[in-house]
């Protein structure tokens, strides 16, 4: 439940897609890419980081941690790009 609850805050999955792959990003880009106000995303980063899922060496990236999340999340991401054509089909 913990977990869901830190995805389900405003922003949180913005910012792990942004950080995707093997990207590092600064504050200033990762703002600028996640459209979030600095406020919001600085509490984003700081609930991420405690989480273990992004850290900040110079620039923000996902942990190991954060890429098995997104791994996890991959069969989500399937069903809900299929979810959006069904929709769009009727």
């Amino acid at each position: 439940m913990a977990a869901l609850d830190l995805l389900g805050r405003r922003g949180c999955l913005r910012v792990l897609w942004e950080l995707r792959g093997d990207t590092h990003l600064t504050f200033r880009a990762l703002s600028a890419a996640s459209a979030l106000p600095p406020a919001t995303l600085n509490t984003r980063l700081k609930e991420l980081r405690a989480a273990g899922i992004v850290e900040a060496e110079g620039a923000y990236r996902l942990t190991a941690s954060g890429r098995d999340l997104l791994t996890a999340l991959e069969p989500l991401l399937l069903w809900s790009e299929q979810w959006a054509q069904d929709r769009h089909a009727i």
